[in-house]
């Protein structure tokens, strides 16, 4: 197996996991709204980006792991600013 085929099944899943990390440190280290909310960002870029074609998963389709990706994101991101802006959740 050479270096280019290791690196197409990779994909992009090295970056957002350097990202995912990095949120959850500003989480414990800094704020955990706003690290929660960089969380739900960096999953949806790992939607995006796997719905683009990144990776080589022949485990499940595109689709699927991108619309679970988004909607998982979008959750912990709207999470995040129910918590920072309280006076955002509906009465």
């Amino acid at each position: 197996m050479n270096a280019r085929t290791t690196d197409d099944r990779w994909g992009p899943y090295p970056l957002v996991l350097a990202g995912a990390v990095l949120a959850v440190a500003a989480a414990v280290l800094v704020d955990v709204e706003w690290g929660g909310f960089a969380l739900g960002a960096v999953i949806m870029l790992g939607a995006a980006t796997r719905l683009a074609g990144g990776g080589r998963l022949a485990v499940r389709k595109k689709t699927t792991d991108a619309v679970t990706l988004a909607v998982l994101g979008a959750a912990l991101m709207a999470g995040s600013l129910l918590l920072e802006y309280p006076w955002l959740m509906p009465r």
